[in-house]
């Protein structure tokens, strides 16, 4: 089932970046990202809601709460200077290097969460490395 999410995530990611570009035209984009975020928040407590889950706030340790809060942050940030790249420069070439996030990400889940990293994901690293690059040059 984690994958069927996983391939609808990059098919919404796909729509955000293209339907971000159409929208953002003329529109500061701090206040593009601001309009995205309402809409999320919106969503996203919804689906809290739909699914009866609120209950589960006060279970919430300490610690959750940080690292959830600065996932959080670096979502604004992340978000906020993609909505400035696409504004500035093309999809096709953004978008990508956005994507380098799956290399950044491999590396430090290797350093900070100790999970394994293999030939197999050292070659995946490489070749999406060389992929952006061969998309952006």
């Amino acid at each position: 089932m984690w994958l069927i999410f996983a391939l609808l995530s990059a098919v919404f990611a796909a729509l955000t970046s293209i339907l971000a570009k159409i929208g953002i035209d003329g529109v500061n984009s701090n206040l593009a990202t601001a309009i995205r975020t309402m809409v999320v928040v919106v969503m996203a407590w919804g689906m809290v809601f739909l699914t009866d889950a609120q209950h589960g706030l006060s279970n919430i340790s300490q610690r959750s709460w940080l690292f959830l809060i600065l996932s959080g942050l670096a979502t604004g940030a992340s978000w906020l200077c993609y909505y400035r790249a696409l504004q500035i420069g093309e999809a096709s070439k953004v978008v990508p290097i956005d994507k380098l996030s799956v290399v950044i990400t491999l590396v430090l889940a290797f350093v900070f969460l100790h999970e394994k990293f293999t030939i197999k994901s050292l070659a995946g690293c490489v070749l999406i490395g060389a992929g952006t690059l061969l998309m952006v040059v």
